[in-house]
């Protein structure tokens, strides 16, 4: 194979540094981001729960919240630097610190949990769809899902089901393979358009019964002495929760990071996680209260707090609203999909095999792997404990980033060779051994050992919102240790 070729090898034009044109992302596309990132059912849930479900001070959640998302902001500056200074996405700039083949088998591991987790979010996703198609069936004629038609299931899934996750598969496919400028768009409209959803039942809630909307809502609200030193445990695990969740979007941050115009947009944008973050808790916890103390009025209703949006408009009886919330979280649920498994696990398809595949053939093979799972996770995959599986591969996460922080800032001190780094000549800057920098990969898998320990070992799981940090400060220092001169 000729030199040339070698050289061709690794080559991909959705891999290359971005054209200084396209750099027109500024602070308030990244705000839409990071609202994106918050503004799902699980966010929406894990919140609300925060605040309500454990019984916890309401300033240790506020504080706590603050906490974890300026630890967001900071790692988040820290890995989104490099790829909006060089345009490169993370699994490229992964090859200065594990090797041109070192990034390209290991870096696909953060591609395999994205596609899972884009079958199982499509999964949920179709759930959507199916409720307004029976919604719609049953304004129609009340009477036709009771045909022996719609109690045929094939893997657990009816003609209702089974076009309604067709329906989330194609939809996902024509929007996300249309490049990164309409996905910018998609992401945009997806902020402001929940955002305009929740102020609209927030004013329904406020607007059903004010004074007893705005009591209830004060009320729910625990202001005990936040200074009690017991307060410090429930504070730090309040942060490393909110971290945990934002987790999976930082290491892949830079995929969006390189589209920014310069560092001082990526400092504001960031920073405006915690303006999103603060927003978006009062909105869903007004709504929430509100929800719950109307409901409670009926004494037929006096069960557990209702934290997941899904049950709030199901213990509604209002067709208008429900119709209305769901079409909300189709549009939540679709762009959490696009920016935390779609866009990441696509780079790294490419990164695979950059000869070969593009953003849209790269779409194509997510969409069929992602039905598949979708179609097999509540009959067989959820079963299996295969969550518990994709959490193991998560935990490489964590050490990756510390890694490529430590290589980037104390090794590299912030410079990368651009021609190396697509390069498998022998003499190339990060060819190392074969491709493999054996320095990177030591500290990867060692990062890795301490970082899924708390997920395996029952002694350490008392860490696990912190075993993100844990493994990225084990890889990070330890490849310090061994690559510095």
């Amino acid at each position: 194979m000729s030199q040339q070729k070698l050289k061709k090898n690794l080559i991909n034009w959705d891999l290359v540094s971005v054209n200084p044109n396209d750099k027109n992302w500024d602070w308030k596309d990244l705000f839409c981001f990071w609202g994106v990132s918050i503004q799902s059912v699980i966010g929406f849930s894990l919140i609300t729960s925060l605040y309500l479900v454990y019984d916890l001070n309401t300033y240790v959640v506020f504080f706590g919240t603050i906490l974890g998302s300026l630890l967001v902001y900071f790692f988040s500056n820290w890995i989104g630097k490099p790829s909006q200074k060089f345009g490169l996405p993370f699994i490229v700039l992964l090859r200065s610190s594990l090797g041109v083949r070192g990034a390209k088998y290991f870096g696909f591991l953060r591609g395999l949990v994205g596609i899972f987790m884009f079958g199982i979010q499509t999964y949920f996703l179709s759930k959507a769809f199916s409720y307004i198609l029976r919604i719609v069936i049953f304004s129609i004629e009340p009477t036709f899902l009771d045909q022996d038609l719609f109690l045929i299931f094939f893997l657990g899934l009816n003609i209702i089901d089974w076009t309604s996750i067709i329906v989330a598969i194609v939809l996902q496919i024509i929007l996300f393979s249309l490049g990164m400028n309409f996905n910018k768009k998609i992401i945009n409209f997806s902020a402001v358009a929940v955002y305009a959803g929740m102020l609209l039942f927030f004013f329904s809630v406020l607007l059903s019964d004010v004074k007893f909307a705005y009591e209830t809502f004060i009320n729910s609200l625990n202001y005990t002495d936040f200074t009690n030193k017991d307060n410090l445990v429930p504070l730090v695990t309040v942060a490393g929760t909110i971290f945990a969740y934002f987790s999976i979007v930082i290491l892949s941050f830079g995929d969006f990071s390189r589209y920014v115009k310069n560092e001082n947009e990526l400092k504001k944008g960031n920073l405006s996680l915690i303006l999103n973050l603060i927003i978006f808790s009062f909105f869903a916890l007004f709504i929430v209260v509100g929800v719950d103390g109307f409901l409670k009025q009926n004494s037929d209703n006096l069960s557990r707090i209702l934290t997941n949006p899904t049950d709030i408009i199901g213990s509604l009886n209002n067709l208008l609203i429900t119709n209305l919330a769901l079409i909300f979280i189709i549009i939540a649920s679709l762009s959490t999909n696009l920016i935390a498994n779609f866009i990441p696990s696509q780079y790294t398809l490419i990164n695979l095999m950059p000869s070969t595949l593009s953003l849209k053939s790269s779409s194509f093979i997510i969409s069929i792997l992602g039905f598949i799972i979708g179609i097999f996770w509540l009959t067989f995959l959820i079963q299996i404990c295969v969550l518990s599986f994709i959490d193991t591969f998560g935990a490489f996460f964590g050490p990756f980033f510390g890694i490529m922080i430590f290589d980037f800032y104390f090794i590299k001190k912030s410079n990368l060779i651009n021609k190396d780094i697509y390069s498998l000549e022998s003499n190339g800057a990060y060819y190392f051994t074969g491709g493999w920098h054996l320095k990177g990969i030591y500290s990867l898998i060692l990062g890795f050992i301490f970082s899924s320990a708390t997920i395996w070992n029952s002694s350490f799981m008392f860490l696990q919102p912190f075993s993100w940090i844990i493994g990225a400060f084990v890889a990070g220092f330890t490849y310090y240790l061994l690559a510095k001169d």
